[in-house]
């Protein structure tokens, strides 16, 4: 048989997936064991996340914008005051 004969049959996951036993993970058998002892507390699907508080209430945003293109209006304007025809 060649090498990649071998390594077929080796790592052949169809033959793996029929097995009639299957081991669970490592990582299975540690949360049993654990939630065995203390079980987790049920959680509702999808449970919305709290609320997440802005800094600075939405008027004073919207002053600042305000405020940064009247600035920039005047900018503007003062340029076009002072430019040479």
């Amino acid at each position: 048989m060649s090498e990649r004969d071998d390594w077929e049959r080796e790592f052949d996951l169809a033959w793996a997936d029929g097995a009639e036993h299957k081991e669970p993970s490592a990582r299975a058998r540690m949360l049993a064991a654990r939630w065995k002892e203390n079980p987790p507390a049920p959680v509702p699907f999808r449970a919305d996340p709290e609320p997440v508080r802005s800094r600075r209430s939405s008027w004073v945003s919207t002053a600042v914008v305000l405020g940064c293109v009247a600035a920039v209006i005047v900018l503007l304007g003062y340029i076009n005051f002072r430019a040479p025809y």
